[in-house]
C-alpha cells in the first residue's frame, strides 16, 4: 500500500473494547484536528514507503521517553496498525535510567490502560553519566549512547527487528547544521539506519512530521507528559541553539524548513567537495563534443 491508502480518520469506527478506543476516547471532534491527524499519518506513511521501512520487519521495538513525539509516535503507529497499514507487532518500551524524580508509575499506568505491549527496564546509566562526565558539562550525548546501547539489548531480548524513534523534522535539521558548524561534515539522522552490528535496523517515522504539529496532537491527546529536564542538565545545548536559529529563520522565511528537509534528499555529489563521493580525479573533458 502506498500513502494514498490512508483513509480518513472519520471514515469508520474504533471497536469499543479495543486500545484505540480508549487512545482517542477525549479527543477534540473537530475539522481542525482530523485535518491534524491525518497529516501526521500522511508524513509517516511517505516516510515508510520512501525508505522501505516495512520491508521484512515483523515486530518493532517503540522507544517511549514519556515526551510529546514519542506518544505521538506510538499512538500514530497504534492508529495505522488498526486501519491494516502496519503490519508488524508493536512493543513500547521505556528505559527508566534512575534520574532523580522520575515517576515511575506514568507509563505502566498509561499503558496498561491502553492494553499497548510494553516493557520497562531499570538501569541506573544516570549515576554512570554523573560519574563520567565534567561538572558544568551536558549529559546528553553520554546519556544518550547508553540509552540506546539497552534498547538495543531490549530490542534483541524482544525478538524485535527494529528500533523505533520519535525524532522528527526539526531534530533531524538541528543535527545536520550540529554536524556542519561543530562536526565539520554534511550528516544527519537517517530516517533508516542499520546499527554497527548489523541486526537490527533504527527507523524514524516522524522524519517528515514537524515538531509543531506533534505538540499540537500531543495536547489533543492529553499525553501525561514527563518532561526532559529531571536531570538539569538542557540549559547551554549546542541543539537549543540551533532550534532558535532555524526558528529564526522560518519566521522571517517561511516555508525553509520544507525547502531544508527537501534539500537533504536531493544530494548532488558531483557539486561538493567530498572525492570519496565523486570520482573527480576521473573527470575529463571530451573535446570531440565542443560546439555541440
Amino acid at each position: 500500500m502506498t500513502v494514498q491508502d490512508v483513509i480518513e480518520p472519520e471514515d469508520a469506527a474504533f471497536p469499543a473494547d479495543g486500545p484505540m478506543a480508549r487512545l482517542f476516547a477525549d479527543v477534540p471532534q473537530s475539522v481542525s484536528f482530523n485535518k491534524l491527524r491525518k497529516r501526521l499519518l500522511r508524513h509517516v506513511r511517505q516516510a515508510m514507503d520512501d525508505f522501505s521501512m516495512l520491508s521484512g520487519q515483523k515486530r518493532w521495538l517503540i522507544g517511549l521517553s514519556g515526551g510529546k513525539d514519542s506518544y505521538g509516535l506510538l499512538a500514530i503507529l497504534l492508529d495505522l496498525q488498526w486501519r491494516g497499514l502496519l503490519p508488524v507487532e508493536l512493543v513500547a518500551c521505556n528505559l527508566d535510567q534512575g534520574q532523580p524524580n522520575f515517576p515511575k508509575h506514568i507509563l505502566p499506568d498509561y499503558l496498561s490502560a491502553l492494553g499497548v505491549r510494553y516493557r520497562i527496564e531499570y538501569r541506573d546509566t544516570y549515576s554512570v553519566v554523573k560519574e563520567k562526565v565534567p561538572e558544568g558539562a551536558t549529559y546528553c550525548s553520554l546519556c544518550s549512547r547508553l540509552r540506546r546501547g539497552n534498547l538495543y539489548r531490549i530490542a534483541r531480548e524482544e525478538g524485535c527487528d527494529a528500533l523505533v524513534l520519535g525524532h522528527h523534522r526539526e531534530d533531524i535539521l538541528e543535527t545536520f547544521f550540529m554536524n556542519l558548524f561543530h562536526g565539520g561534515r554534511l550528516a544527519s539522522m537517517p530516517a533508516k539506519l542499520l546499527n554497527d552490528e548489523g541486526d537490527l535496523m533504527v527507523l524514524r517515522p516522524l522524519a517528515y512530521c514537524a515538531e509543531e504539529d506533534l505538540a499540537k496532537f500531543a495536547e489533543a491527546m492529553r499525553f501525561p507528559i514527563i518532561p526532559c529536564d529531571l536531570c538539569g542538565s538542557q540549559d547551554g545545548l549546542q541543539r537549543n541553539a540551533m532550534k532558535a536559529m532555524i526558528a529564526e529563520m522560518e519566521a522571517k522565511m517561511p516555508g525553509r524548513k520544507e525547502r531544508m528537509l527537501r534539500a537533504l534528499s536531493h544530494v548532488n555529489p558531483s557539486h561538493l567537495l567530498d572525492p570519496k563521493l565523486f570520482d573527480f580525479a576521473n573527470l575529463k573533458a571530451d573535446m570531440e563534443k565542443a560546439g555541440d
